[in-house]
């Protein structure tokens, strides 16, 4: 990513951010279905942990608190540790399968 190799030239940190469109049922339904990534408000464990802050960390902001704080309904935060990734990669799709499926019913 260009951005990334810019403002990021040493290679890029283990936390991700990624906004889900559905707010926040649907960052509750897509943490809903993970299993290997554990869902913890702390950060910089060996474990991989995953935040939906606008249902946890945030709840108690209003929704123009939200926004002026840069956090979206949607808002996914993940903390990557050391499992071995392509678990990672299949557990994250495990959730985005989850959402599906409820826009499906």
């Amino acid at each position: 990513n260009v951005l990334a190799n810019k403002y990021l030239p040493k290679g890029a940190g283990a936390v991700f951010t990624f906004d889900l469109e559905g707010g926040r049922q649907a960052g509750q339904d897509f943490i809903s279905g993970l299993t290997l990534w554990s869902h913890l408000a702390n950060v910089g464990d060996t474990k991989s942990l995953v935040i939906h802050p606008a249902s946890t960390t945030h709840r108690q902001l209003s929704d123009e608190e939200l926004v002026a704080a840069g956090i979206g309904q949607g808002t996914i935060r993940l903390s990557v540790g050391i499992e071995q990734i392509d678990d990672l990669i299949w557990d994250l799709d495990q959730g985005f399968l989850e959402l599906q499926s409820k826009d499906n019913k």
